[in-house]
């Protein structure tokens, strides 16, 4: 009879213990995005500090970050080893349209093996399997390497005040290797590991004309229309194909080599069945690069938000006051937001609008671009592990979202970050709905263990600084 080991024995022991805790956790509605629940990701915080403390970390305390808060935890007692920090985020989405929920997003319920609740798979679902490896671990006797954690309060919005924080606290956080809780697999049955996440530069047009609405009768034909306006430069970002014209905006671009647009042509991928769940004709995009191209390796410009004038029922006949709209350009490496932006402000200089004042203003929360080398001991070590659970390799991708941390972690720390979170694309993740698979859960604690025993193998004895 086979034994098991004893952590394995552990996690399955106080499994009910630690849905439960989950549950617990989703029931607090850190909404990062709205001031008016700036108080909830505080109380977030704290239960993180807890529960850190609960699993048998040291040095646990919640750190000021001039916005929402980060919570930090080590423990450092593994001599000549590498030390591995995990990193996560207990801030969550708002939960808008809140009529589509089947259940209340902040009453956790179960249901087909599935935890449905805003935050369940991004990412208090999978933050928690970390801390739950640690835990049993640490109960077995100890950890195979040194291990710092770091969860913050502030991903949904951008990160905004990491990068100070990041770079005051560079002894404090030294690392040899970033493990990121944040992320997902391909599928329930197919894992991967992202080398790359976009970065993202997000700016608002306004576009105003006369002080107050005006009579469209009295004043149309000598007030040029914010509203025209603003959509003489949206038409004119992108050709009839969706190439972007912003002159200067692919100057930088780090494009696929031939390796790289082989290996992401070998991916399972079915342009008609994408474009059946996601409800549309058919996919858009320049037609020179391959849709999967498009989602990870390529920079696009995206209008988000548009809006001026009448928009209730009926008619008003009116020239609009002020257009606005809020745009959001996802970037690949080595572009720069600062850079894009530029180019955007140049771009819209040169379009003649007589009798309009145009602005453009940087919305905060930018993120630059992150790739890392496709065969470093991280990645190597986190494709054993994944193959290891589900019985397949791991596909190799570029993930088309931000994770602002990563490029952060890079410059400040020198350190790569290998994305092993368990989230799938179908979860409904900042949509309504949102739900976490405890079998994922339950994947990604044992996978946590193994990727600890792992990185000990395959980092040797490191260089970052331990207690």
């Amino acid at each position: 009879m086979t034994v098991k080991p004893e952590w394995e024995a552990y996690l399955q022991t106080h499994r009910e213990r630690f849905l439960a805790e989950l549950v617990e956790f989703l029931r607090i509605p850190s909404i990062s995005a709205l001031s008016a629940h700036a108080g909830d990701v505080a109380r977030a915080a704290s239960w993180v500090f807890h529960r850190l403390q609960k699993a048998g970390l040291h040095h646990v305390q919640v750190l000021a970050t001039g916005g929402h808060p980060v919570v930090y935890g080590d423990w450092l007692l593994a001599p000549d080893k590498p030390t591995v920090l995990i990193y996560g985020h207990f801030d969550i989405q708002p939960v808008d349209p809140l009529a589509q929920w089947e259940s209340p997003p902040f009453d956790p319920v179960i249901r087909a093996g599935h935890i449905y609740a805003r935050g369940a798979s991004d990412d208090k679902g999978n933050m928690l399997s970390p801390v739950a490896a640690v835990e049993a671990l640490l109960a077995g006797g100890g950890l195979p390497v040194n291990v710092k954690f770091l969860f913050e309060g502030q991903e949904e919005i951008g990160s905004p005040q990491l990068p100070e924080f990041l770079a005051r606290q560079r002894d404090l956080l030294a690392c040899d290797l970033v493990v990121s809780a944040d992320g997902l697999q391909w599928s329930p049955d197919q894992p991967k590991i992202d080398l790359g996440f976009r970065g993202i530069a997000a700016f608002q047009i306004d576009v105003r004309g006369p002080a107050a609405d005006q009579h469209s009768g009295l004043y149309g034909g000598v007030l040029h229309n914010p509203n025209q306006a603003l959509s003489r430069i949206l038409a004119s970002f992108h050709d009839a194909q969706g190439r972007i014209l912003v002159e200067g905006f692919y100057d930088d671009v780090l494009d696929l080599s031939a390796e790289d647009r082989i290996h992401l042509a070998e991916l399972p991928f079915e342009a008609d069945r994408l474009a059946d769940r996601l409800q549309v004709p058919e996919l858009f995009g320049p037609p020179e690069y391959a849709p999967l191209e498009r989602i990870g390796a390529r920079p696009t410009l995206e209008i988000c938000g548009m809006g001026g004038g009448f928009q209730g029922e009926g008619m008003k006949s009116i020239i609009p006051a002020c257009a606005q709209a809020k745009i959001s350009c996802r970037l690949v490496a080595d572009q720069r937001p600062e850079r894009i932006i530029a180019a955007v402000r140049r771009h819209v200089k040169r379009i003649p609008l007589p009798g309009v004042r145009v602005e453009i203003r940087e919305i905060p929360g930018s993120a630059v671009p992150y790739l890392m080398p496709a065969d470093h001991a991280g990645i190597r070590a986190a494709a054993n592990v994944l193959e290891t659970l589900y019985g397949t390799p791991p596909y190799l991708t570029r993930e088309g979202g931000s994770i602002a941390a990563c490029a952060l972690f890079l410059k400040e720390l020198g350190a790569y970050t290998v994305s092993f979170s368990f989230s799938c694309a179908d979860e409904n993740l900042h949509a309504p709905n949102e739900f976490f698979r405890i079998e994922s859960m339950e994947r990604g604690q044992k996978g946590y263990v193994l990727l600890l025993m792992k990185l000990g193998e395959e980092l040797g004895g490191g260089t970052a600084s331990s207690e």
